[in-house]
């Protein structure tokens, strides 16, 4: 949630009166009201992508009252908090501990002091603000748990989740998955002769290309120092040659600018197809196919695609 400028706010009071002299009051102190006279109309706004965070909701009202709309809010699985202030002219301990209960996080009784609702809001921003950074931490650990931190493809792991993942889908479906196995020619003699940060440039821009070269639905992988394992979707035949050629050509195409100048550079790929298996088999069949028409690739004088057969695998 936005520390600087105008916040979002819900107002939901079904009294016309009472709801513009809080309007009037909230955008004198810098809010973005945003008004309902009747708790559906609160519920539908506060569900709306975009919508307000912070709210200030009336007890009593008509078609859903402040706790069932509390209650509604809760039990929506939103990534997102949303703060609700209940206002109220309840006053027992009994009808405070019913909306705290319901979902509200704070309440504020009728009539209440300008000062007051103002303070108390600014407790429900600095709480939504510490959620969004928390959000934000979450957001950044998973990344980095699944993600090479050098060229932000897929790590090793992710790939090869996200390989099992496809592979159990096509049995389902009774669809095709293709792998692309890629390794950069000669990248030890990139590094021994440009020094490792010039190699790191080199893997960096190779990430981009291949990216670039294989459709959005597809997954990139790191698999290991200069390997990478692409995982095509529904890929086979004459549209597996053409994208492993277009994936081969994006890297030796063009020469790599690096800091110390540019490279050029080559890469030798190794591809296989799965289709028409029914029983589920262990990753490493297929990829130990991969990994061997990669072999053949390299055996026969690198910036080549080798096509492995994919019945030697199941």
């Amino acid at each position: 949630m936005p520390g600087d400028g105008e916040v979002k706010i819900l107002v939901a009071d079904d009294d016309p009166v009472s709801l513009r002299m809080i309007e009037r009051m909230l955008r004198h102190i810098g809010y973005e009201v945003i008004t309902a006279d009747n708790g559906r109309k609160a519920a539908d706004i506060l569900s709306t992508a975009g919508g307000p965070r912070l709210s200030l909701i009336d007890w009593m009202m008509p078609q859903l009252d402040g706790p069932d709309l509390c209650r509604e809010v809760r039990d929506r699985n939103d990534d997102l908090y949303t703060y609700i202030l209940l206002l109220t002219a309840k006053q027992s301990r009994e009808d405070v501990v019913i909306g705290l209960k319901a979902g509200a996080d704070d309440y504020l009784t009728k009539p209440f002091h300008p000062a007051e609702l103002e303070a108390r809001l600014n407790t429900g921003r600095r709480i939504l603000q510490l959620e969004d950074k928390l959000v934000e931490a979450r957001e950044e650990m998973r990344l980095k748990a699944t993600h090479d931190g050098l060229t932000s493809l897929w790590n090793r792991a992710a790939i090869l989740t996200l390989l099992r993942s496809e592979l159990s889908r096509s049995i389902r479906d009774r669809s095709a998955v293709s792998l692309l196995l890629c390794d950069i020619d000669h990248f030890k003699r990139i590094n021994d002769t440009h020094g490792h940060l010039v190699g790191d440039e080199v893997l960096q821009v190779v990430s981009d290309r291949l990216l670039d070269a294989v459709r959005m639905y597809d997954a990139v992988g790191r698999y290991g120092g200069e390997e990478f394992l692409i995982v095509l979707t529904g890929c086979v035949d004459d549209d597996l040659r053409n994208r492993a050629e277009q994936v081969r050509k994006a890297i030796s195409s063009f020469p790599i600018p690096t800091t110390s100048g540019p490279i050029f550079a080559s890469m030798s790929v190794g591809a296989i197809t799965i289709e028409n298996w029914e029983t589920a088999l262990p990753i490493e069949l297929f990829l130990k196919q991969a990994d061997n028409a990669l072999y053949q690739a390299k055996a026969a004088g690198r910036d080549k695609v080798v096509y492995a057969n994919y019945q030697l695998a199941v």
